[in-house]
């Protein structure tokens, strides 16, 4: 089922793509899960700075840069 979806997931925000079999598996399927893992660790990392433990700024080109809020203990990872 991973698969299918990953599949599914890649063609609905490429509808235009198409590839053989190993190419689906060389280049969608590890983009897919890279593109999901950004928006996981994305979310984390907004949760990390509105808990105060993280602070981010915005560099000129657009980009977030994150970092330790020196101004809170720091978290012991777990």
């Amino acid at each position: 089922m991973e698969v299918e979806h990953s599949v599914l997931a890649y063609l609905h925000g490429h509808p235009q793509a198409a590839d053989t079999l190993r190419g689906i598996v060389n280049w969608w399927l590890p983009q897919q899960r890279y593109e999901n893992g950004c928006q996981h660790i994305e979310h984390v990392l907004g949760r990390l700075v509105a808990e105060g433990l993280l602070h981010c700024d915005q560099l000129p080109d657009g980009e977030v840069l994150y970092a330790l809020n020196k101004h809170t203990r720091s978290p012991q990872p777990h």
